[in-house]
């Protein structure tokens, strides 16, 4: 698979994932969403000091951190596949 049929995949599972709620996904599902989301779009995470603390950005910078060691073609070849599980799963439990 070339790099634009990835890039073309990827644009749509964002897509995809826009229009699902937070309800629907379990909190890990969404961390590793927006791991991917960032690693495919920015890259290796950054990791900025600030005064202020907030657990949730703590949770999200962490999982980012976790993946930070693949490419951004890897990221979006998971992010794609996350996605596409769900819709599947989706399909079977609307039947």
């Amino acid at each position: 698979m070339n790099t634009n049929d990835i890039d073309l995949q990827f644009q749509k599972a964002v897509e995809s994932a826009a229009a699902m709620t937070q309800a629907s996904l379990p909190q890990d599902v969404q961390l590793r969403l927006y791991a991917y989301y960032k690693q495919s779009t920015l890259g290796t995470v950054e990791i900025r000091q600030t005064t202020s603390y907030h657990l949730r950005d703590a949770f999200k910078t962490n999982a980012w951190m976790q993946i930070s060691h693949i490419t951004a073609t890897e990221a979006k070849q998971e992010y794609i596949a996350i996605i596409n599980c769900i819709l599947k799963n989706n399909e079977k439990n609307e039947k």
